[in-house]
């Protein structure tokens, strides 16, 4: 990735100097006549008419601009991206996923934007504005997100006697208990696959811990703090007493080992417990109308912080229409996208729109959930962590037991130490 980024970016690239998002025709000075937008296939198959309203809203301010529209896969999107990144026809605004924004800011690849001119961007989530954010400065603009919560099983819950979702850490384990010991040692009573280290992480922040630190202009790692390894051990308990599957699985197909019937609850992506429910992976028969989301608690006493999951929407270095890409940019993401985002299921960008839901039962639990989160270490090696899938390797040590948490975070820490402040 390194390699096809820097490429993509090329000398000159890096040497242009760029006001935010202003001006217009880099070569003449002339106002563009052309925008082209790169989106993922989720905005074509999911909510095309907000695409068009974002057209028709510059158009207005623009007589005779022609928008042009790409869309492109998941799979392929950062191949196809780093192609046309290479040449100086490049694509004026491109969705990014939030984690994929990091490398790009890194190599200069992105233009710097003004926040100040992008609707609720003094109330971003957290997150979410971490994700657009290098050394400082903002090169994107927060699309959407999507939380995490927990999911149980009503049935499962009532064949022990709970009647209502646990509010606190120790209401959840007392319940988590009870089932257990209904249910027998062959039930995982809280499916957890031990490499899922979005949700180990938000036990180490929950603690107080983070994965990285930055001290003194460098980023350390910080797994082995006090903080973070009280973290860690409580995630280990919980795959101790409560996960009684395969303890070297990630969490890619958590939702089809749910829909198999033989656990209570999953902590993960709002959309997993729906999918397990759908009767292609509803192995039991049971699942529809009988799931039930709630906040996750933490052992701390507050909401679980969870990692928001998502995307930017970007401009690159080498467009010629970077004002009128911000233009673009902000009558899709700003305050009408955002209810149309949030019509569409999505979680917005910000603190305002998702107080909305929060007031609303029907979307009330994701929404408050989302209110406690954190995100990545914003790095310039980050990139290489995770490609070494060191997070991974630790949370299987210490889950199988092969390491104590003391040794794995250590080792963990090593490793990042040996590559995070690396470009």
């Amino acid at each position: 990735m390194k390699r096809k980024l820097i490429a993509a970016i090329g000398i000159a690239g890096m040497m242009v100097s760029i006001a935010a998002c202003g001006g217009g025709d880099k070569k003449s000075g002339a106002e563009p006549k052309e925008l082209t937008v790169w989106l993922t296939v989720d905005a074509q198959n999911n909510w095309p008419g907000l695409v068009k309203a974002a057209d028709a809203a510059v158009k207005k301010n623009h007589p005779g601009l022609k928008i042009n529209h790409e869309y492109y896969g998941w799979p392929d999107k950062n191949t196809k991206l780093d192609a046309v990144l290479a040449t100086d026809k490049v694509p004026d605004v491109v969705e990014m996923g939030n984690t994929e924004m990091l490398s790009y800011m890194v190599k200069g690849a992105l233009a710097p934007i003004d926040p100040s001119k992008f609707d609720n961007s003094d109330q971003w989530l957290d997150g979410l504005k971490a994700s657009v954010t290098y050394e400082g400065k903002e090169y994107g603009v927060p699309y959407y997100a999507g939380g995490r919560v927990a999911t149980w099983r009503k049935d499962i819950a009532a064949a022990s006697g709970i009647k209502s979702t646990p509010k606190t850490y120790k209401e959840l384990t007392a319940d988590l208990d009870k089932v257990q010991k209904k249910q027998g040692d062959k039930f995982s009573a809280w499916y957890q696959p031990t490499r899922d280290w979005y949700s180990a992480m938000s036990f180490v922040y929950d603690a107080g811990g983070s994965i990285a630190k930055k001290d003194g202009g460098q980023w350390k790692g910080n797994l082995s703090s006090p903080e973070s390894q009280k973290g860690l051990t409580e995630f280990k308990n919980v795959i101790d007493k409560y996960m009684h599957g395969d303890k070297t699985k990630d969490e890619s197909d958590r939702y089809i080992v749910y829909g198999q019937g033989k656990s209570d609850m999953i902590f993960g992506a709002a959309w997993e417990g729906a999918t397990a429910a759908d009767p292609k992976n509803d192995k039991t028969g049971k699942l529809k109308d009988n799931l039930e989301n709630f906040v996750m608690p933490g052992p701390s006493g507050k909401a679980m912080p969870v990692f928001l999951g998502g995307s930017d929407l970007a401009v690159p270095v080498k467009s010629n229409a970077q004002a009128l890409a911000a233009e673009w940019i902000n009558a899709f993401t700003g305050s009408k996208g955002q209810k149309g985002l949030m019509a569409k299921g999505n979680l917005p960008n910000n603190k305002t729109d998702l107080a909305t839901m929060k007031a609303d039962p029907k979307t009330e639990v994701p929404a408050t959930a989302a209110e406690s989160n954190w995100f990545v270490p914003m790095a310039p090696g980050w990139g290489q962590v995770e490609k070494e899938q060191v997070l991974q390797t630790m949370l299987q040590d210490i889950g199988t037991g092969k390491k104590s948490v003391a040794a794995a975070a250590k080792e963990a820490d090593a490793k990042i130490d040996k590559v995070i402040n690396t470009k």
